[in-house]
């Protein structure tokens, strides 16, 4: 697992800590906006608060970090595509 440090360098954006239903239908609306999706464990250290913490150590399993990274060639190519010059 790298770290978010790591991500970031690499053009990774930090977005939210989700769990089903609701971390699926975020991962297709990034990707219907044309963004590279990467789900990442979840760093403890990263929780606003305790009570964040212990559910997350009962329920681990369930939550994921989303990434999002912008696709640079479907984006610029639908932002052509709309907008020629």
């Amino acid at each position: 697992m790298k770290t978010r440090d790591e991500l970031e360098r690499e053009g990774w954006e930090r977005r939210t800590v989700e769990s089903e239903p609701r971390l699926s239908e975020l991962v297709t609306l990034y990707e219907e906006l044309g963004f590279e999706v990467r789900l990442e464990p979840v760093d403890t250290s990263e929780l606003p608060s305790e009570d964040c913490r212990r559910c997350y150590l009962v329920r681990s399993e369930r939550y994921r970090t989303i990434y999002t990274h912008r696709s640079g060639d479907k984006w610029a190519s639908e932002v052509s595509a709309e907008f020629p010059s």
